[in-house]
């Protein structure tokens, strides 16, 4: 686009009468409450965070550009592998995120790689500016990156200061050392995906999963599916009942991949998100002493509770993220087709449909930030509704962004059409977005019975 040439319907910014220009001509008092500088939206958003997660910003933004860019179509169409060793390209791109301190940053150094500072904010925060940035990349490598915290996130909420240093500790420095060792996260079972998500319907559900107590540990059967990341991982944090026992027994049991018994029987093949596996994962008599237990016996339940509600924040920001990653192709795209002689930028209804497309994804990221940063312990209506409403508002500006492009092809386009299939994916996991509904009023329910009258409603 030539910056020299203005857009259509619009007056040249050194015009007279173009307000931008002669703000900077204002007197001090009028220069400190209208003048603002010409300034790019990711730097304007950057520039308002805390010192230390702007940084942290930026470094996330980096890898996804110099690292996750290159590959990313690559592996997005690449031949699905039932399962087997990890590609070359999967394994490269994990050392260079260990390396670079990426697989570590849910523990301060020196036990993990994250800066002291950025602990002073909500945990969740950090990782939705990571998340954010990974997926306006590439969604499947974000997944593969990300997928491992929500494994290392139950050992951390059961806060035992033993087991995290022998068994979180290890792996983050082993990343850090080039040697991929990652953390994944097994609730989903083959009869049964919302149901251990929601207490109503766990109350009726039958485990699959189900742990048998032998001689110094315990003995897990069963099977877990769409395992994000399962085929892949060191450790798995195994949600599972006790042996005759319904769901209010669920506890959780931290699962070696060597472990005799275990199998990863396959990956699904997936429209979206592919660079990274969704597993169906084996228990046949899988052996997990007693200190590898994480919590309290029959404390999974509150514990998956727990790490939902952490998490749940974070797949908003992916949304954001991909949906960002689809304006932001539409907006070059539209800078630098023509079509009659004339630029797609100069037309008024792109101009139009642009305008919403990026006020959608700036209220969508001002709205996450702001809850965020007060969630230091997230509550489960809060992270519910960011989870339901942005990522359903993320595939409306996705789907918007495809049909600005109409049939062309081309990179824009292909961008585009792949942020569509991996954003539908963040409306499925860490609860659908119907569960996480009844999830919200789940946790309203004792404001919503305390009714001082009929025509009183508590406030929202």
């Amino acid at each position: 686009m030539n910056a020299t040439l203005p857009i259509s319907g619009f007056l040249p910014v050194d015009h007279p009468l173009s307000p931008r220009a002669q703000f900077a001509q204002f007197r001090l008092i009028g220069r400190l409450l209208a003048a603002y500088p010409d300034q790019d939206l990711w730097d304007l958003d950057s520039a308002r965070l805390p010192r230390s997660l702007r940084q942290a910003r930026q470094r996330f933004r980096q890898f996804a550009v110099a690292e996750m860019m290159p590959v990313a179509q690559r592996l997005d169409q690449a031949p699905h592998s039932p399962s087997g060793p990890m590609p070359s390209v999967v394994r490269q791109i994990l050392i260079r995120a260990g390396r670079a301190g990426l697989l570590g940053e849910a523990l301060p150094r020196p036990w993990g790689s994250a800066h002291w500072p950025e602990f002073a904010h909500a945990m969740a925060w950090k990782f939705c500016l990571m998340t954010e940035e990974y997926a306006a990349v590439d969604g499947g490598l974000m997944l593969l990156l990300c997928a491992h915290y929500l494994g290392v996130m139950p050992i951390l909420l059961a806060g035992d200061p033993g087991q995290i240093r022998r068994l979180v500790v290890p792996a983050f420095r082993s990343n850090q050392a080039g040697d991929p060792q990652l953390f994944a996260y097994a609730i989903t079972e083959p009869g049964g995906g919302s149901d251990v998500e929601e207490g109503h319907g766990a109350q009726v559900y039958r485990p699959g999963v189900v742990a048998r107590r032998v001689r110094g540990g315990w003995a897990l059967s069963g099977r877990k599916c769409f395992i994000s990341g399962g085929d892949l991982a060191t450790y798995i944090s195994v949600f599972a009942a006790l042996q005759g026992e319904g769901m209010e027994s669920w506890t959780c049991f931290l699962v070696r991949s060597d472990s005799a018994g275990f199998r990863v029987v396959r990956t699904e093949l997936k429209m979206g998100m592919r660079a990274s596996g969704a597993a169906e994962l084996e228990f046949d008599q899988v052996f997990v002493a007693d200190a590898d237990v994480i919590g309290p016996l029959r404390g999974g339940w509150t514990l998956n509770r727990a790490t939902l509600n952490l998490s749940r924040f974070p797949v908003a920001a992916m949304a954001v993220g991909l949906a960002r990653g689809a304006c932001e192709a539409a907006l070059a795209f539209s800078c630098q087709t023509r079509l009659n002689d004339h630029r797609l930028i100069d037309l008024q209804e792109v101009q139009c449909q642009l305008a919403e497309m990026v006020a959608v994804v700036r209220s969508l990221r001002a709205g996450l930030w702001h809850t965020v940063r007060h969630s230091r312990q997230p509550r489960q209506l809060e992270a519910s509704m960011c989870k339901f409403h942005f990522t359903d508002q993320a595939q409306l500006v996705c789907e918007q962004a495809l049909e600005l492009l109409s049939n062309q092809r081309g990179p824009a386009a292909y961008r585009i059409e792949k942020a569509l299939r991996d954003v539908r994916l963040t409306r499925i996991f860490e609860g659908t977005n119907q569960i996480n509904r009844l999830a919200l009023i789940e946790d309203w329910q004792p404001q919503l019975l305390n009714q001082t009258s009929p025509t009183h409603c508590r406030g929202i």
